[in-house]
């Protein structure tokens, strides 16, 4: 259906409402209008990587997991399945006269804010630190979750509108000043994008002020760039309860009266909250005309037309129940896994031959942990494969597993009223029993993610270092002096300091939250049955004494592009078993951007999934980002001796610059191209044993 037949047909609907109707429907639970025969509606759902909170669902591996695989095309498929199993629970949950929260077609997903600081605990629901594969990755999501139907399969939103990421302590009254260079740079990009290129039908504002303004409330974000400079048409909803802490927390406002009319008149149409019940209130006072109640209540009716209400040729109405957890959408979520997990340090323990050994040791809080598979924001699985059940199906008869928890996931004791560190003897008893050690450390949805869902009391769901818990380190070091080898996997959202696993474990392996049956995929991988080639989409850090405070959204020494300090495993790095090399890389001028011709060839003796890396630097402009930046990824897969020659375009939006004003433009005539499968500084060539090829363009 087209946009203008829908508002047409909404602007219809309201035209028979009363104000105070109109107003009803402001609210992220609005009620029915049964004269005109409209359902009541809860506009609250998430799919971040599966549908969430409403049952049964597929898990798929965590959004932070899915960006390492750097694959759009498997992001589009898994967000289209998503899509699917939105539907088929809202056909079935509707029948059944159920249209509560977490029920509808209006999926609160992707989260593209930037990955800036390895301390938020909510980074693990974005793409990463870059923006280039945050919005690559994030059309491909939008564009999966709408679908290409004549309706809109599900309506997807870009949040947190603008710049959020941190400290979740403080983001219900924290002011992120951001120069106008980092929000064009940084901060907006995949905003943008999202808007243009894929539809997006939501934008969602972040709890915080940006450059002292309410991003619920803020001119500047909803009318000026939003809607006026990018020509957003699609409805703007509020982060839960975030039009409260206008008056409350930021103390913008005096009133709830005052803070509902700040944010209607900026263009905020729906509330995550209850703020938007004093709109009519707002009204009386004359805060507010019914002009602005109506163009908010007409934007979302557009978009609940757009899905399809009141239709009778919606071709998703039919999606059968059974299409939720069907094994066409378990196999993408294995295989997303499988693709995302990266393999961090190998010093030739891996891939596991089952031949050579008698006994594997399993040890850590993680290795049997449904929490540590799934993330925040997920449904609920009708099956979960932890680490220790994949390994266990892996090894069958032929090999003994010994297992052993080893210790709390952070406390001192496992058992209330034994000894500190009580399952350490336990633990090195497998260990000295065994032929090779799997550990299984890291961290979970209670320990790093939003705040208010987590244990995470002392800091709200972020990190306050990067270091394991303690326990975790002390059961790492004993584990690791006893001599046999250690293959640590790290399930986490975010960047820890392994420095110690780096110099002691034979191998390191970070599995994220690799989903419901994420189990599976790693042993797949450390059995050989593939080859690892995830990559890094954030950076990991060796601590943080480089890094500027948390509170400072500056970019300076932040990410790859702009830290002068050596990473301790750099963003876009990851080991495979096999070898492929670039062979040759032209360049050439296109109508828009470049062409690149680059020439592959697998000289390894296994078929090898690896992931080619394009990064650009400017030579000239005094604009240009501090190192380079992404400007262009492709997954290959190749046969052992297999050449290929691959075709790479070069947007031309990749060869501006933005000066200090925020202003983009081509500045500079010369232009570098490192075209390898990492990052082209000195770490990642040394950990990787392989460098990057490069070539140089003139333009005019």
């Amino acid at each position: 259906m087209q946009r203008e037949e829908a508002r047409r047909r909404a602007k219809e609907l309201i035209g028979r409402m009363t104000v105070e109707e109109k107003a009803a429907q402001l609210k992220y639970d609005a009620p029915a209008v049964k004269r005109l025969d409209i359902p009541a509606y809860n506009w609250w759902n998430e799919g971040l990587h599966g549908v969430a909170r409403a049952g049964c669902a597929t898990i798929y591996p965590q959004a932070i997991a899915m960006a390492a695989a750097f694959d759009a095309d498997l992001l589009r498929q898994a967000a289209d399945q998503i899509a699917t199993e939105c539907r088929a629970k809202y056909n079935a949950f509707t029948k059944e006269g159920d249209c509560g929260i977490y029920k509808g077609l209006t999926l609160w997903s992707p989260n593209v804010n930037i990955f800036r600081d390895p301390r938020w605990g909510r980074g693990q629901e974005t793409y990463g630190e870059d923006p280039y594969l945050t919005k690559k990755l994030g059309v491909a999501f939008v564009k999966g979750l709408q679908g290409d139907g004549r309706y809109l399969k599900t309506a997807a939103c870009a949040k947190h509108f603008a710049v959020h990421s941190g400290p979740e302590a403080q983001r219900h009254e924290f002011d992120a000043r951001a120069s106008a260079k980092d929000m064009e740079e940084t901060y907006l990009p995949a905003f943008e994008a999202l808007v243009k290129e894929a539809g997006v039908e939501a934008v969602m504002g972040a709890y915080n002020r940006t450059n002292g303004e309410p991003c619920c409330a803020s001119k500047t974000l909803i009318q000026e760039i939003l809607r006026n400079k990018w020509g957003f048409q699609g409805h703007y909803v509020s982060d839960c309860w975030a039009i409260r802490d206008i008056h409350e927390h930021h103390k913008v406002t005096s009133t709830p009266e005052q803070s509902a009319a700040m944010a209607l008149k900026a263009g905020c149409d729906l509330n995550c909250g209850n703020t938007y019940l004093r709109v009519l209130q707002a009204y009386y006072k004359g805060l507010v005309t019914e002009e602005d109640i109506t163009c908010s209540a007409e934007r979302l009716m557009t978009t609940r037309i757009l899905l399809g209400m009141h239709s009778t040729d919606n071709e998703y109405d039919h999606i059968p129940y059974e299409k939720v957890e069907c094994p066409e959408h378990l196999s993408t979520s294995e295989e997303m896994a499988r693709k995302g997990i990266v393999l961090l340090k190998n010093d030739g323990v891996l891939p596991l031959d089952k031949s050579q050994l008698k006994t594997i040791g399993v040890i850590g809080p993680n290795a049997d942990s449904r929490t540590a598979l799934v993330g925040n924001y997920h449904g609920t699985a009708t099956e979960y494969i932890t680490l220790l059940r994949g390994i266990l199906a892996e090894a069958g008869d032929e090999v003994r597993v010994l297992y052993s928890v080893g210790c709390h996931i952070e406390k001192d004791r496992c058992e209330r009223l034994a000894w500190r560190q009580d399952r350490l003897s336990e633990a090195r008893t497998v260990a000295k029993l065994s032929d090779v050690v799997i550990m299984n450390l890291g961290l979970n949805e209670f320990l790093e993610g939003e705040e208010g869902d987590t244990g995470n009391e002392y800091d709200s769901g972020d990190k306050q270092d990067l270091q394991l818990p303690l326990v975790q380190r002390e059961l790492l070091e004993e584990i690791t002096r006893i001599g046999k080898p250690v293959i640590l996997c790290v399930s986490s959202g975010s960047a820890l300091d392994l420095s110690y696993a780096q110099e002691h474990c034979a191998a390191v392996l970070q599995l994220w939250y690799p989903g419901a049956r994420g189990g599976k995929s790693a042993a797949d991988i450390l059995f050989g049955r593939c080859s690892p080639s995830g990559k890094l989409p954030v950076t990991f850090y060796k601590n943080l004494d480089e890094l500027p405070p948390f509170e400072d959204y500056s970019m300076k020494n932040r990410t790859y592009r702009y830290m002068r300090t050596e990473a301790l495993y750099p963003f876009g790095y990851g080991l495979t078993y096999g070898t492929v090399e670039v062979l040759r890389v032209t360049a050439e001028k296109a109508k828009a951007g470049a062409s690149l011709k680059i020439r592959i060839k697998n000289t390894g003796n296994v078929k090898t999934e690896e992931v080619l890396q394009v990064y650009i630097r400017n030579l000239d402009s005094a604009y240009a980002d501090e190192n380079y930046h992404l400007c262009g990824f492709r997954r290959i897969a190749t046969e052992p001796g297999q050449e290929a020659e691959l075709d790479i375009c070069v947007e031309e939006r990749e060869f501006t610059v933005v000066d200090e004003e925020g202003r983009r433009f081509r500045d500079g005539k010369r232009f570098r191209f490192y075209v390898g499968f990492h990052q082209p500084d000195h770490r990642s060539c040394l950990l990787s044993k392989s460098g990057v090829m490069q070539a140089e363009m003139e333009c005019c």
